[in-house]
């Protein structure tokens, strides 16, 4: 499953984010955001959250340690700002560009009939998140 994924993200990087869109994604359950991480995110972010998955090296910028986003906002986990980073409607300005791959469309594109099972991905995705926070 890593193996499929990290060819799609590779496809992606290689054609530009807006081009990923357009690659076919493996479903996975709405209802589970470990899934979700380890099908989608894992290849970049790694297993644990911490930025050093498979494909990490060959990216231009590291992954986000995501284990630390709770400790780097205060020690409140920022929900609403990680549901925007993956559904797009947030970029990383020192980023300059989006590389992350927007999820929310792709995610869409699973479920073209229900916005809320595309809705209901984004909210179990980021709450597997808040789940990885560094205690």
């Amino acid at each position: 499953m890593i193996k499929a994924v990290t060819i799609i993200l590779v496809i992606g990087v290689a054609v530009g984010a807006q081009q990923i869109k357009k690659v076919p994604i493996q479903s996975t359950s709405a209802a589970s955001g470990r899934e979700m991480f380890a099908a989608y995110c894992a290849v970049c972010h790694g297993t644990a959250g911490k930025g050093d998955g498979p494909v990490a090296k060959a990216l231009k910028n590291r992954p986000v340690d995501l284990t630390t986003l709770s400790r780097n906002n205060g020690g409140t986990f920022p929900q609403v700002r990680v549901m925007g980073y993956i559904t797009g409607e947030e970029t990383v300005a020192a980023h300059g560009t989006r590389d992350m791959p927007i999820w929310g469309e792709l995610f869409r594109s699973l479920d073209p009939n229900s916005r809320e099972l595309s809705d209901l991905r984004v909210h179990n995705l980021a709450d597997y998140v808040k789940a990885l926070q560094a205690k």
